[in-house]
């Protein structure tokens, strides 16, 4: 019987060679631009230590992760030819690529969102 702790590391491995996957699916040129946008935009976010729902708060801070995340990664996935995402697989699973820091790109995006927000209550607030 295996434990947790083995079914938790062999998902966060399968979960390592999908986010291969993605990444080298996305620099491939037969990639449609929208399915690049889409898992830029998506892994950006997931990548990034801010959320545009914070985590403090009750049940949505956690839901848009489980939600927003998955459901862009599934829909980029259904984007991509089947071709470039099986050559993309097994270049994943047989070298490992480094991935760049997604997290800084998306933290930005975040903050902007944030700002534009308050800016707008602000104003609607004032004027």
């Amino acid at each position: 019987m295996t434990s947790i702790l083995e079914r938790l590391k062999a998902r966060a491995a399968a979960l390592q060679i999908e986010v291969h996957t993605l990444y080298i699916a996305s620099r491939d040129p037969r990639t449609p631009w929208l399915a690049k946008a889409l898992l830029f935009i998506v892994l950006a976010y997931a990548l990034s230590p801010l959320d545009l729902i914070p985590d403090f708060i009750p049940v949505f801070g956690i839901l848009d992760d489980l939600i927003i995340v998955p459901a862009g990664i599934k829909l980029a996935l259904k984007m991509i030819p089947s071709d470039v995402l099986e050559n993309a697989r097994q270049a994943a699973t047989q070298n490992q690529i480094q991935i760049p820091a997604l997290g800084k790109i998306g933290m930005t995006a975040i903050i902007l969102v944030w700002i534009l927000v308050a800016a707008w209550i602000i104003w609607r607030l004032y004027l």
